[in-house]
């Protein structure tokens, strides 16, 4: 199982997190993956100053709302159909 945490912390708040839940939400139920990909929120993850931090398994990522998708295909979908 592929486990993603994103902060919502309040800096990344304001940058957006909950729009990246949400997309990140819906892309899940898009492709069927709600049994194989386990989505978590957290507070403060230290890196605040470099976009919403995202941690997938134990690798952290800063997205925007807008590269939220790319992150998707890119990480998400790549460790699952590899």
């Amino acid at each position: 199982m592929i486990k993603i945490t994103v902060c919502i912390g309040s800096s990344c708040h304001l940058k957006g997190s909950r729009e990246i839940v949400n997309s990140l939400e819906e892309f899940l139920i898009t492709h069927n993956l709600k049994d194989e990909v386990e989505l978590s929120g957290s507070f403060c993850m230290d890196h605040c100053m470099e976009g919403v931090c995202v941690k997938l398994n134990n690798q952290i990522f800063s997205l925007t709302p807008r590269d939220t998708e790319k992150f998707f295909n890119d990480e998400i979908l790549r460790r699952l159909y590899k």
